[in-house]
């Protein structure tokens, strides 16, 4: 089982708890989304609790995170777009702290499971649509026409953006997923390599320096993922969040 590349992703009940017949038991993707919050709420609280006028090493962290989060979204919506900064940065730290805790061996990754995902997608999606007919009503709907396109090509291309915009959920989810996904997966098949081939003796333990090489190289990779996907999460976010803010854009 411990040579398993699928097993690190199962959902294991911890606290089994059910109501109505329906299962609402604390799992240890629970357990770990629950760690994630309150590290990064516990994080951001301490660095910034004592300000200083110099700050520290870690309040700089900090600073520098909130600040790079605001110029993402001052850049995609501009000033206005700034009333959606603690959701986009809520997302952001919450998917790198996630994916930062999946790189800890026996840890669980829940950023490497589509609901999870998904449900992160759709918060976004619910916010455009939601602020973007409580601000601009029915001029909403300008989103899936775009500015200067001919009267007769107005059906087709308002068909595609709909479907463009239906979609957005699903890449934004299946993004993230399949990137984590594929790299532990990727990991654990090169690290079993390591364990299998060093109980085969001598030539064995040779033989696993080029897979153990590979296993190292994999697990850089695969920090550097953790923070690209968190910040391909937001970035999008922010781009989406933008047709809220400026639909005749």
């Amino acid at each position: 089982m411990a040579e398993d590349p699928i097993h690190q992703f199962q959902i294991s009940r911890l606290i089994p708890i059910e109501i109505g017949g329906l299962d609402f038991s604390f799992t240890n993707s629970s357990l770990f989304m629950v760690a994630t919050v309150v590290t990064a709420g516990a994080f951001l609280y301490l660095t910034t609790s004592s300000r200083g006028l110099v700050p520290s090493r870690t309040q700089s962290v900090s600073e520098m995170s909130y600040e790079f989060v605001a110029n993402m979204l001052r850049d995609a919506t501009g000033p206005q777009g700034m009333r959606f900064f603690p959701l986009v940065f809520s997302l952001f730290m919450f998917i790198l702290v996630a994916n930062m805790f999946g790189m800890v061996p026996y840890f669980f990754t829940v950023t490497s499971h589509l609901i999870v995902t998904f449900a992160l997608a759709m918060i976004v999606m619910l916010t455009l649509v939601g602020y973007g007919l409580k601000t601009h009503g029915a001029r909403f709907f300008k989103l899936f026409v775009p500015h200067g396109v001919p009267g007769v090509l107005v059906p087709l291309v308002a068909s595609i953006e709909v479907i463009s915009f239906l979609s957005r959920p699903i890449s934004l989810s299946v993004r993230l997923f399949a990137n984590m996904l594929a790299g532990h997966i990727t990991l654990k098949v090169f690290a079993g390599f390591v364990t299998t081939l060093s109980g085969l003796g001598a030539f064995g333990v040779i033989g696993a320096v080029l897979p153990l090489l590979l296993t190292i190289a994999i697990t850089g990779l695969e920090f550097l993922v953790s923070f690209l996907q968190a910040y391909v999460f937001a970035v999008l976010t922010c781009m989406y969040l933008n047709d809220a803010v400026h639909p005749e854009h």
